[in-house]
């Protein structure tokens, strides 16, 4: 989902009421992130409060590739790494995720191995259907165990029809009222992949949005967030809940109409420009944070890890680097605190903001080879020298902008300029100092192996045997491609 799919963030044909409205009583962030441009790095960073690099969300495989946790992938969230509903766990929250976990599909990276005590949704995205035969539909876990497939027991139409998202919602409606009964705390982790190729929505909303099948899928999640947050106000715990909306990166902009806009910014998913990086995100709590609150923090949904734990009572470890910092004062106080953010793709640091000004060590969107064949990080935004097809180094003499005054990332700060000087001067001990204290985990997306896929399941033996023969192993290094 996109910075510029909300109507609170400009989209104009104001289609979500809800979103909007759960910003008119809470606080909206213009200047978040995700920690990555792409899904399974971004949610490893929520999770672990840590940079991909640090965590192993990443692969060397090649120099400055995206990867992610495809089927076929071996690797996933290390057993070391003490994500968010572990800490929780320790001030006793029970904890659910509903959607796509995407942090590795083999039994030992299941999100009920990692703190979490009920899943119901699907270790990967919802590609598909494909024909069981060289490449298995991917299951929907109810907790340990799968519970059927996509496009077979959980329908995806050609159309775009699907009822998960209903599916998903109730899921969360039926965990917060059963925790309430019990007067038990509670982590939900609602992570939905409507906005995600190959779109769906339920009946009710096909065909509703003046923006096609996009903006259906993005009014069903406009409603179910409405739904979400009455019933926190009809239980009564709505004061002692802090929710917070954002997504995992930034808007497809490869896939034109379908792919949902990021505003203002350059460019979108897979790039490390703004467009794929900053994020939609709200924060609600009704009592706490004071309504109509606009914060200009610098945030990163690493920043989820730590206050939220400081929220819980629990403190965070001290044996490793946390990249994210305390939003308790910002959310209570509307306070700012300035701290560097690293955007990084694979293995590479590609650019750093410091206040308004983010320099690029780094720019590529993707190659000319696959840009030739019509695959786009950048549709009607290409500039010279900055959106380049090649892995183009500037570390020597950055490009610098103002993203406060030119948040398109159009007009580099000329490197003559007094103001160039003053402000890499201030940049570069910050990059100097990060990367020598760097430790980067050993990475988990280097392998593939299409003997791992999604062939047999835990559960799969019941319900009519749903178990499928994988084939022999395969192992090799993935390709990535971006």
């Amino acid at each position: 989902m996109g910075w510029g799919d909300l109507g609170v963030f400009g989209e104009p044909n104001k289609e979500t009421p809800n979103l909007d409205q759960m910003a008119a009583d809470g606080m909206l962030f213009p200047d978040f992130y995700s920690a990555n441009p792409l899904c399974s790095p971004s949610r490893a960073a929520l999770l672990s409060g840590r940079l991909p690099i640090r965590n192993g969300f990443y692969s060397d495989n090649a120099h400055a590739r995206n990867a992610y946790t495809p089927q076929d992938i071996v690797g996933g969230i290390p057993d070391e790494e003490i994500l968010l509903p572990e800490l929780l766990k320790k001030a006793g929250y029970i904890n659910k995720i509903v959607g796509k976990w995407h942090l590795g599909h083999r039994a030992q990276y299941h999100p009920l191995k990692h703190g979490f005590d009920e899943w119901f949704g699907a270790p990967n995205c919802h590609f598909g259907p494909y024909d069981d035969k060289t490449t298995p539909n991917i299951p929907v876990y109810r907790n340990a165990e799968m519970a059927g497939r996509y496009y077979e027991d959980f329908k995806i139409e050609k159309n775009g029809e699907s009822n998960l998202t209903q599916m998903y919602l109730q899921e969360a409606l039926t965990f917060l009222q059963s925790q309430h009964s019990k007067d038990q705390p509670f982590f939900l982790y609602w992570a939905v992949d409507a906005t995600h190729d190959p779109l769906y929505a339920s009946k009710p909303f096909l065909g509703t949005s003046r923006r096609g099948l996009y903006g259906d899928v993005v009014r069903e999640l406009d409603y179910t967030i409405g739904k979400i947050l009455s019933t926190l106000i009809s239980m009564g715990v709505a004061n002692n809940t802090l929710v917070f909306f954002s997504s995992d990166n930034g808007a497809a902009t490869y896939s034109k109409e379908a792919g949902g806009s990021n505003g203002p910014f350059l460019c979108g998913k897979e790039t490390t420009f703004e467009g794929g990086m900053r994020e939609p995100s709200i924060a609600w709590w009704p009592g706490h944070i004071k309504p109509r609150q606009v914060s200009h923090q610098v945030g990163s949904l690493m920043d989820l890890y730590t206050t939220l734990a400081e929220l819980a009572g629990v403190d965070i470890p001290t044996d490793r680097q946390i990249d994210g910092i305390s939003l308790v004062n910002t959310l209570l106080t509307n306070t700012e605190k300035e701290r560097p953010l690293f955007y990084y793709r694979g293995n590479q640091l590609m650019a750093v903001r410091i206040g308004p000004y983010k320099a690029h060590l780094w720019t590529w969107t993707n190659s000319i080879e696959e840009f030739n064949k019509g695959v786009n990080f950048c549709p009607g935004e290409e500039i010279p020298g900055v959106t380049t097809h090649n892995q183009t180094d500037h570390s020597s003499q950055p490009l610098l902008f103002n993203i406060n005054k030119d948040p398109g990332e159009k007009y580099p700060i000329r490197s003559t300029t007094a103001e160039y000087k003053q402000v890499i001067q201030n940049i570069m001990p910050v990059i100097k100092e990060h990367l020598s204290n760097l430790k980067p985990g050993k990475p988990q997306l280097n392998f593939c192996d299409p003997a791992v896929m999604n062939w047999a399941p835990p559960g799969c033996d019941k319900n009519g045997n749903r178990c499928l023969k994988a084939p022999p192993s395969n192992l090799k290094k993935c390709v990535w491609d971006h």
